[in-house]
């Protein structure tokens, strides 16, 4: 008889990550064919055409500038208070809302998502999330005891499915009296997609109808860890603005992550930052926050939060930075084209795409395709509803290739 020494509640499948176990199987072919007869498009980082790690100069130089100290010391539980004004210039730039604001530090935005479900829902609850989704939403809400619930993400005119979203929203609200809606836009992990403007608005309405009853409890939950490399200038911002005098049960989360558009992965490193019309919510939210830093890692990376006040604080190195962020957001674009392009070319059903490191493209059996490509040594990611390819860490003229490769795979599985 075999003995459990787990509590119960903590026992879980004996299985690895299977987007980084892919990805080691990627650097094999990588080390045995040679890295120009491998196309892996495994991992969510930006990755130079000749596969290696992008890290910003302007922020290395500035965190290898700091004094010893700057970057051994603790940081307060709730983050510097630098650091927290520092975020929401950077998260909002000119589109900062009308509201009252307060932030916490965390560790990337994986740290925001945790405390938008453990401290907005009760036990049993079902978070609202689409069907095209960042698999840890699920394994975190399953880790306090809580489901998620799929609403479908794209109309049949390849659209946001407003009118899925409202249902499930509904249905939700009137099960539960309050709900944690997770919006992955701007630049959707997997899909690329973003959220328009007018989408947004019709977004809002569905909320504020709810919260006509005083009771319910709106949390929008709004993950924009790829919002640095979307759209062109701020223009993926705009909606920020829209958060501005909503009623009082409507409270907005922004989970900002410093690991894309500072390229700071490991550094863990981000904000929550709470949004409301009402001062003593975004401070309940502010010190709920707080606590749940103090009992889960107790505070974040001092170093990390050191190097984005600086670099806001000082004019040249802002600009700098900037500068080097579009530079890539332009070569990010450019691969994203190319990967569009040539789907089209070859026929490669694709969803939509707006921003972001990914394209997605459904099928159906997506692990017999994603071990089929591994035999033509391309590494895409399996996801239930298709295939994850990350533009983000593939040269461009691998990605304009790659579709034709994965459609041949896919026709021969029909």
């Amino acid at each position: 008889m075999s003995i459990n020494m787990v509590a119960a509640h903590a026992k879980w499948p004996e299985e690895n990550d299977a987007i980084f176990g892919l990805a080691a199987k990627a650097k094999e072919a990588i080390d045995k064919y040679g890295k120009e007869n491998v196309i892996d498009s495994t991992l969510g980082a930006l990755v130079d055409d000749d596969g290696n790690l992008i890290c910003l100069d302007t922020v290395y130089n500035e965190l290898k500038s700091l004094p010893n100290a700057a970057i051994a010391a603790y940081a307060q539980v709730a983050g510097q208070a630098d650091f927290l004004e520092a975020v929401q210039d950077a998260c909002f730039k000119e589109y900062k809302p009308n509201a009252y604001i307060k932030a916490v530090a965390t560790p990337g935005g994986t740290g925001a998502v945790r405390h938008a479900i453990w401290n907005y829902t009760n036990p049993g609850d079902s978070i609202l999330v689409c069907d095209w989704f960042w698999a840890p939403y699920v394994t975190i809400s399953e880790e306090f005891g809580r489901k998620v619930t799929n609403y479908e993400f794209f109309n049949d005119n390849g659209e946001f499915n407003i009118d899925s979203y409202k249902e499930k929203f509904e249905e939700l609200v009137r099960k539960q009296k309050r709900i944690v809606s997770i919006l992955n836009t701007p630049a959707n992990n997997p899909t690329g997609y973003s959220l328009s403007d007018e989408e947004w608005d019709k977004v809002l309405d569905i909320a504020k109808e709810s919260a006509k009853d005083p009771e319910n409890r709106i949390i929008l939950m709004v993950d924009v860890a790829y919002i640095d490399y979307a759209g062109v200038g701020s223009e993926r911002r705009k909606f920020f603005a829209k958060f501005s005098n909503l009623p009082e049960n409507i409270f907005v989360i922004i989970g900002y992550s410093m690991s894309k558009g500072y390229t700071m992965y490991g550094m863990r490193s981000g904000a929550a930052i709470g949004i409301s019309s009402k001062e003593e919510i975004t401070n309940e939210f502010y010190y709920t926050c707080m606590h749940a830093n103090r009992a889960n890692w107790s505070n974040g990376t001092r170093g990390a939060m050191s190097v984005m006040t600086n670099i806001s604080k000082d004019p040249a190195k802002k600009q700098a930075y900037e500068d080097e962020v579009n530079r890539y957001k332009v070569m990010l674009r450019n691969r994203a084209n190319a990967f569009v392009e040539g789907a089209k070319e070859c026929g490669l059903e694709i969803l939509p795409y707006r921003d972001g490191f990914f394209v997605s493209i459904p099928c159906e059996n997506s692990k017999k395709a994603s071990d089929e490509l591994i035999k033509e040594n391309l590494f895409v990611v399996s996801l239930k509803k298709g295939l994850r390819f990350a533009v983000c860490a593939v040269s461009e003229d691998k990605c304009r290739m790659a579709p034709a490769k994965i459609k041949a795979v896919l026709d021969s599985l029909k």
